[in-house]
């Protein structure tokens, strides 16, 4: 599936994921390939991108805010402070403050 990390100042990440976990307003939850149709509010935590390569990472200031997890180099973790998403059609679009 495609996920998209946009924030007031740019888009964060624009890749092919395994899955995603995000921190949703009533608990943690993880969307993966052909998941229902979903949007939902985020509150302020850390989203945890699982993906099967690292080649499309930038290392720039910009995308300096998604790192890799210690213990395993394919998740990346972002955090936000809020959110909102929405999944339709096997791509996700994360509007990240």
């Amino acid at each position: 599936m495609l996920l998209e990390i946009v924030s007031p100042e740019a888009t964060l990440f624009s890749s092919e994921v395994d899955s995603v976990v995000l921190p949703g307003v009533n608990g943690e939850f993880q969307l993966l390939n052909n998941h229902s149709p979903i949007i939902s509010l985020l509150s302020a935590g850390t989203i945890k991108i699982h993906t099967h390569k690292q080649s499309h990472l930038a290392s720039d200031e910009l995308h300096a805010s998604i790192v890799p997890q210690s213990d395993d180099n394919k998740i990346l973790t972002v955090k936000i402070n809020s959110g909102t998403i929405e999944m339709k059609d096997n791509k996700v679009i994360v509007l990240a403050d």
